[in-house]
């Protein structure tokens, strides 16, 4: 089954099942997607230079709450860290760190953001200091009928169980729901084209994206007058709005770019990372080559509670039965490559894919290293296939909506294991 185009241009080209999905729509309110972040253990000292803080928000995208939390105190938003960024249109609950040695924080009041106080800790929390994310997920606007969603969901979740659980693509969110831009400023920093990034994150935009800020990035595309374009760009295009004040001071591309936050110019890099991986998974189910176990030459490696370990174990002609029944216990997966500057590819025809992807896109993995801004340099990794999803459960709030309950590992997407079961053919309804 095909994906659609707006899925095709992140690399998501395919279903791994054939059954007809169930439709519907996510998101209709913020509070129909509900992510409780399960954390790591934190680690509590009375007298710690941080103050970790469980913070409920709703329709907030992280980076943006951090943004004005900073504010609200008056500190650096580089004080302020947190483990995993999390939907906009969402109900989130999640830990954050702010370095705040020897006093209390003063109380904080922003529209929907409960915060409460959990403990001091001499250790902030950095990304990737969780376990993964429960969800309680409510599908409106399902027409097909209660027993042939029923009928649907039940014959899918079967398949998926078979592997183990489902194909790991990175999610919309990874990209941009509305505007899949990051991953294409991702591959121009790669490329050294930094004056080119910085033009695709100004001027890129859909027929998805919200009237005002695509008319703004349509007109400046057309004008190129950066004086202007401050004047009617919308104030809530904060990053935009920073990038145009460095142009305008007649900063270089490379410059302007290192006006954003940290975090979100590694998210530009990992994005293009991740639309990299998107399509050599999406090749290995067009091939109809195995998930839920290991071909020679893959490369695997074993899980733990707590997530997949740093050994890469490469699979032969003598090891391969052994792997494979690793991997029917849950005690292993077949990963696929995230391209760096030190990746290790596959053998065989796994590695005849991660190659030739990185060939059509005309890069080299040296140009992972990026020394005009260091910290931008990846040495890349082995991301699995194949997500596990646990406790996973399904009722009908009414004929025409489903809440959805599952929990996921850190670094999985909600949206990549629900539009197998939905099968939308418009992005807008993930």
């Amino acid at each position: 089954m095909k994906a659609s185009d707006d899925e095709k241009r992140i690399g998501i080209e395919v279903f791994y099942t054939d059954i007809d999905g169930i439709g519907g729509k996510l998101r209709s309110k913020p509070e129909d997607f509900r992510v409780v972040e399960i954390p790591k253990r934190i680690s509590a000292d009375e007298e710690g230079d941080y103050i970790i803080l469980k913070v409920t928000s709703k329709n907030w995208e992280t980076n943006h709450l951090v943004r004005e939390l900073a504010r609200k105190l008056g500190i650096s938003r580089k004080r302020i860290s947190f483990a995993g960024t999390k939907d906009r249109r969402a109900l989130t609950t999640q830990l954050f760190s702010i370095y705040y040695p020897g006093k209390d924080l003063p109380e904080i009041k922003m529209k929907d953001v409960e915060i409460e106080f959990v403990c001091r800790s001499n250790k902030r929390i950095e990304i990737g200091d969780l376990i993964g994310n429960e969800f309680q997920i409510v599908i409106r606007d399902v027409r097909i009928g209660r027993e042939k969603a029923k009928k649907s969901i039940e014959e899918i979740n079967r398949e998926l169980e078979q592997i183990g659980g489902f194909p790991n693509f990175y999610g919309f969110q990874r990209f941009g729901s509305l505007r899949p831009v990051t991953h294409l400023v991702g591959k121009e920093i790669v490329k050294g084209n930094f004056d080119k990034a910085v033009d695709i994150y100004l001027t890129y935009t859909t027929d998805k994206e919200e009237e005002t800020s695509r008319l703004a990035r349509e007109r400046f595309s057309k004008e190129r007058d950066i004086s202007k374009a401050l004047s009617y760009f919308p104030k809530h295009l904060n990053f935009e709005l920073a990038l145009l004040n460095e142009l305008k001071k007649g900063r270089s591309g490379v410059d302007a770019l290192q006006s954003l936050p940290k975090n979100l110019l590694m998210m530009f890099l990992y994005a293009y990372q991740s639309y990299l991986f998107n399509r050599i998974l999406s090749e290995r189910i067009r091939r109809d080559l195995p998930l839920g176990g290991a071909i020679e030459g893959d490369l695997i490696v074993p899980l733990t509670k707590y997530g997949e370990e740093d050994e890469i174990i490469p699979v032969t002609s003598r090891n391969i039965e052994k792997v494979n029944r690793m991997i029917s216990v849950g005690k292993a997966v077949v990963t696929g490559a995230i391209v760096g500057y030190d990746t290790k590819f596959a053998d065989g025809e796994m590695g005849e894919i991660e190659r030739r992807i990185v060939e059509e896109e005309s890069i080299d993995v040296r140009d992972f290293v990026v020394p005009e801004i260091p910290f931008l340099s990846s040495k890349g990794g082995r991301r699995p296939l194949v997500s596990k999803y646990t406790d996973f459960s399904y009722t009908f709030l009414d004929d025409t909506s489903i809440l959805m309950k599952f929990s996921l590992r850190k670094g999985s997407y909600a949206t990549s294991l629900l539009r197998e079961f939905m099968k939308c053919k418009d992005i807008r309804n993930y």
